[in-house]
């Protein structure tokens, strides 16, 4: 199983390896069920040990150079070498980050079975890819750094699959980076504070939409070959969304970890005098107000446990 490191996009990564709803709402929530993130994290920044999924990290870039280190050790590891690699997600914007750069130097000089997949969405938040780079995309990076490297049909899964299985072949017969990139449209919002139209078109937008969306392109696939139809199309939504509002109305009503959580973790090894000095303050703090002054008192009923016990 190759090793993830991913950026706020790839969530279907983590469904497909058995991350289930409730777990996606655990780390959303920040409740005691997640134990990637132990409610310590924004939402959707997702980890998973088990899954070989590293956790999210909210600078742009930061991952890609991660990702080629993760490749290194699994080459030096004789019981991995040959057998995985590190695959590493992200978009055009951070593809001007200078990690971008270190990761590629890193992977190609050393090098590492790292595959570095870049979805070009056109659209670096609001910055159009025209405005990013006078160069041909990310693809024309690759070979400079000696790195084998592969345009494909970013709305093409099928296409896609295909790229990428090659790719990760190589990366592992071979102990090299390879550079996938999928070119694509982003046609939603960067996010739920940005109104993309102030800087594109409405039109263009439903013409991406209506010509070039990757999931209508595969459904027809499957319905031409007798696979899916209408009905398969509406019974499948329909149990997702039972499925998802169910974990959502679980996680929501769950309590957060316990506070001693914040200061777990923060450092390897011995715990050092700042994190015991931190933790017996905010305990010393909680035993004087947490429960005379009704803010603290309702906000400490969220959370597990009693942390001036512990």
């Amino acid at each position: 199983m190759a090793w993830k490191s991913a950026q706020y996009r790839e969530m279907a990564v983590l469904l497909w390896r058995g991350f289930t709803y409730d777990q996606v709402m655990a780390q959303c929530f920040g409740n005691y069920e997640d134990n990637g993130t132990k409610g310590r994290q924004m939402p959707v920044h997702f980890g998973s040990k088990a899954l070989h999924f590293h956790t999210i990290s909210s600078p742009l870039a930061t991952q890609i150079p991660q990702a080629a280190g993760v490749g290194f050790a699994l080459k030096r590891d004789p019981l991995r070498r040959g057998k995985n690699c590190a695959a590493v997600f992200f978009g055009e914007g951070a593809a001007s980050e200078g990690d971008f750069h270190a990761g590629m130097l890193l992977a190609s000089t050393i090098p590492s079975p790292t595959l570095f997949i870049a979805r070009n969405n056109g659209f670096a938040i609001s910055t159009p890819s025209s405005e990013q780079y006078h160069g041909d995309g990310i693809a024309s990076r690759g070979p400079g750094y000696g790195i084998d490297t592969i345009r494909v049909d970013g709305n093409d899964v099928l296409a896609v699959y295909s790229a990428v299985k090659e790719a990760r072949r190589r990366c592992i017969d071979q102990g090299r980076g390879v550079l996938v990139e999928a070119m694509t449209y982003r046609v939603g919002h960067h996010s739920t504070s940005d109104d993309s139209f102030a800087y594109r078109p409405r039109q263009e937008v439903e013409d991406r939409k209506r010509i070039d969306n990757p999931i209508a392109r595969f459904r027809k696939f499957l319905e031409h070959r007798g696979w899916w139809s209408d009905g398969d199309e509406e019974e499948y939504k329909d149990k997702v969304k039972k499925d998802v509002m169910k974990a959502f109305k679980r996680g929501e009503t769950m309590q957060r970890p316990e506070l001693k959580e914040m200061f777990n973790d923060v450092y390897g090894g011995e715990e050092p005098w700042n994190i015991k000095e931190q933790r017996e303050e905010l305990r010393q703090l909680i035993r004087k107000y947490g429960q005379d002054w009704e803010p603290w008192k309702n906000e400490l009923k969220k959370f597990k446990g009693d942390f001036t016990e512990s």
